[in-house]
């Protein structure tokens, strides 16, 4: 790489570790320094455009700036600019955006706990489901099962409970005592005829067969996002999580719904959970309840566990548990003008019209000769890339078309992200028509660029 000695790319190299990066060739490649962002664009330093179409990490929800946000931010911090909530302190902002997360929950949830991001959140809904058996006089009911290809987060915990091996086995990772059960990718994965009833049917009966293999008495909690994320934005198949939370009922086992991308709006209603009809005990959020300007997470928490926080607190005092930056004022006060944001802007009506255009513009491209799949719903999509459409036979080694891809789209400035050989894309939700005309026509080219480059 040639720069400048002073330049931002060369200090960048000299000084930063980029997640989810290949370090070593970072030190070649080097950095696109991003300096500005306008609705669903953002520009580069030497002020080249590209069509965001994932939204940075799913969380850039009205976009990449925002004057209003600013000021709310800048005048929270003439006014409180910190406070905690420890030892029966308060603020006015965490009291405020608490109340109103409860109104807007999916199903009866008892009280919320704040944190910083949506790692944290779900680390800290594993760790409650543990205190909950703990106050229930079972400790032995410690594993917890998540799925393949489902994504948590990157504490210990989270991605011990996440099926992402990639980033587990460099760490010496899984802990002992998490668990993985089947995916719910119904094309890449369901036997020849099996309908996705039957798939969701097969899933389940595997749940419940891992479930008896470790024997019950030892099962915690099972978390699951309604609509896979990080694992290649996927639907579940029809039927999927009436039956697997059929199991999760009969056999007394904490249900955590991991909302941090699905939360407030993504699927066209304000949670996954209402999309899917789904029952948690737990209810984790992040990324869009500050559209991605503020680092802010909240877990919502139902009475089953309050009540065991509750004998927990009566026997030993504290509620030993929490983070010096959780309920921030600032970012309190920036989510609740998210939310007011979106209610102005009737959000979920617009996701649900622009998200359905997107999903018919994204049917035309099934017959491009890579692609395998199409699914999604409300603002959230993934394309599946494959070799042979007729065997649903994948590309080998997994990976590589979707690195080809993701170049190439970014010739033609669109910065999309492409898991494993799958396309995914979950757009600012303020995504317009022709935004999203531009989107399909450049990935399609795209698709054709990478096609000519395969032959």
């Amino acid at each position: 790489m040639q720069s400048a000695p002073n330049s931002a790319e060369a200090r960048d190299i000299q000084s930063l570790i980029h997640p989810q990066t290949n370090l070593v060739a970072h030190l070649d490649r080097g950095p696109e320094i991003m300096a500005r962002g306008e609705g669903v664009y953002v520009f580069d330093k030497s002020g080249r455009r590209y069509l965001e179409c994932a939204a940075g990490l799913w969380c850039a929800t009205l976009g990449f700036s925002s004057e209003r946000l600013a000021k709310v931010a800048y005048e929270q911090m003439c006014t409180l600019g910190y406070y905690h909530n420890y030892w029966h302190f308060a603020h006015e902002k965490s009291i405020d955006l608490a109340e109103q997360l409860l109104k807007l929950a999916p199903v009866p949830m008892s009280r919320v706990l704040f944190h910083n991001s949506g790692s944290e959140a779900n680390d800290t809904a594993i760790k409650l489901a543990w205190y909950h058996w703990n106050a229930c006089g079972q400790p032995g009911r410690r594993k917890i099962i998540g799925r393949d290809l489902g994504y948590h987060g990157t504490t210990i915990a989270t991605i011990s409970a996440s099926g992402k091996p990639d980033m587990q086995r460099p760490f010496n990772l899984p802990l002992d005592g998490f668990l993985q059960t089947l995916p719910a990718h119904y094309y890449k994965f369901h036997e020849s005829g099996e309908t996705e009833e039957q798939y969701s049917t097969r899933l389940a009966e595997a749940l419940e067969l891992m479930i008896l293999t470790e024997r019950p008495e030892t099962i915690a909690a099972f978390i699951a996002e309604p609509l896979v994320g990080a694992g290649g934005a996927l639907p579940p198949p029809r039927t999927y999580f009436d039956k697997i939370q059929a199991v999760l009922a009969k056999y007394d086992i904490l249900f955590i719904a991991d909302e941090v991308i699905c939360g407030f709006g993504r699927t066209g209603n304000m949670w996954g959970s209402t999309t899917y009809d789904l029952r948690p005990d737990i209810i984790t959020s992040a990324k869009a309840l500050s559209a991605g300007m503020q680092p802010i997470s909240a877990l919502l928490i139902g009475s089953r566990v309050y009540e065991s926080m509750l004998a927990q607190s009566s026997t030993h005092g504290n509620f030993a548990h929490g983070s010096t930056y959780s309920g921030h004022p600032v970012a309190a006060a920036v989510a609740l003008e998210v939310l007011k944001i979106y209610d102005e802007l009737n959000i979920l009506d617009h996701v649900r019209t622009v998200g359905g255009y997107m999903l018919d513009r994204l049917d035309e491209l099934r017959s491009h000769p890579l692609v395998g799949d199409v699914s999604g719903i409300g603002l959230v999509a993934g394309i599946d890339l494959v070799e042979d459409k007729a065997s649903r036979r994948f590309f080998e080694p997994a990976g590589r078309i979707g690195s080809m891809v993701m170049q190439a789209a970014r010739e033609r400035g669109l910065l999309v992200r492409v898991i494993g050989d799958r396309i995914t894309l979950s757009p600012p939700l303020v995504i317009t028509q022709t935004e999203i005309d531009i989107m399909i026509r450049e990935i399609r080219l795209t698709l054709d660029d990478v096609q000519n480059a395969l032959k």
